[in-house]
């Protein structure tokens, strides 16, 4: 978006300037539309399975920013004779979804591409004065992470015929999860600032809300929560395609407390997330009571991972690594 003009209309509420989760435009005093889109390339080999997942990842965006979706238009890239039945399942799987969300998908546009997508774009609405940004942590903020990391080592070790079959439906299921119970329980409990942990991996997106919010994110390693298999997948060798990019974006922009960054934990901080958690910023007075409520819903794997505090120098890195290693090296 560099170089290109931003709008200028005064009902855009959120558009790109903190590269949030979605943009936000008002109608009226009391509503506002939210609009986003995404599509992801197939996670594993089952049609339903993969649109669900593609499906959940869409409307994660709108659930980021508060939101609920309303609507949405199928986004698909099919290759040349892609058989019927499996372009049903994966229609199928995403109507699933949507339907599961409260969501109408009312239709679509598909092209022809060698390379396989599937996704939503989805309109959504919050109340102009209830919106989440991935901006507004203050110093003394709790943070908490929704769902484990690791999807992206999961997938491509499967890919690669490592790892279980076990540990990949753990993580399917875990990507297919809606992320609207863990915003609804977010937005009760006072939110701050919250994003999803997607494609840039957890550093991306920390490092967006930290610098965005100005305040430092010092993060328990010890309390981030990781899916099964991930950690033995990293030492391994298994790694994505944008995880060397992902490591490049907080080059310089990561501190670590009395040692250097484990390669299996500096691996995973940097691996790209599919339907990932939300990252939240909570005041630390609710935390424990937004955690609970996490836990015994749609989150079980809920954590809170550490706080924001305020820069200690101008200088300071926005995310700081702290606390015991040794699980990591």
């Amino acid at each position: 978006m560099e170089g290109l003009p931003r709008p200028s209309d005064p009902a855009v509420l959120v558009g790109v300037e903190t590269g949030d989760d979605a943009a936000v435009y008002r109608l009226d005093g009391d509503r506002a539309l939210v609009v986003t889109a995404d599509f992801i390339t197939p996670v594993c080999d089952d049609p339903f399975r993969f649109g669900e997942v593609a499906a959940a990842n869409a409307l994660s965006d709108v659930y980021a920013m508060g939101g609920r979706p309303l609507v949405a238009v199928a986004l698909c890239s099919f290759p040349k004779g892609l058989p019927a039945e499996l372009a049903r399942g994966i229609l199928a799987g995403g109507l699933s979804k949507a339907a599961e969300a409260g969501c109408a998908v009312v239709g679509g546009h598909t092209v022809c591409n060698p390379e396989l997508f599937y996704g939503l774009s989805v309109t959504g609405q919050v109340h102009p004065e209830r919106i989440v940004r991935n901006v507004g942590a203050r110093p003394g903020d709790a943070l908490i992470l929704t769902k484990p990391l690791g999807t992206g080592l999961i997938i491509n070790g499967r890919r690669r015929d490592l790892g279980s079959d076990g540990d990949l439906a753990s993580a399917l299921a875990s990507m297919a999860t809606l992320n609207r119970a863990a915003s609804e329980a977010a937005v009760a409990a006072g939110a701050r600032a919250m994003t999803d942990v997607t494609g840039f991996g957890f550093v991306g997106h920390a490092l967006k809300m930290a610098t965005g919010s100005g305040v430092t994110f010092a993060i328990d390693a010890a309390a981030l929560p990781i899916l099964d298999g991930a950690e033995p997948l990293a030492r391994q060798g298994v790694t994505t395609g944008s995880t060397g990019p992902n490591r490049a974006i907080g080059a310089g922009r990561v501190a670590v407390d009395r040692a250097s960054l484990p390669p299996v934990l500096d691996e995973i901080l940097h691996d790209p997330q599919t339907s990932g958690g939300l990252l939240i910023a909570v005041p630390a007075e609710r935390a424990d009571a937004l955690l609970a409520r996490l836990r015994d819903g749609a989150a079980p794997r809920a954590a809170r991972i550490g706080e924001a505090l305020a820069p200690a120098r101008p200088d300071e890195p926005p995310l700081r690594i702290r606390g015991d290693l040794s699980r990591f090296a």
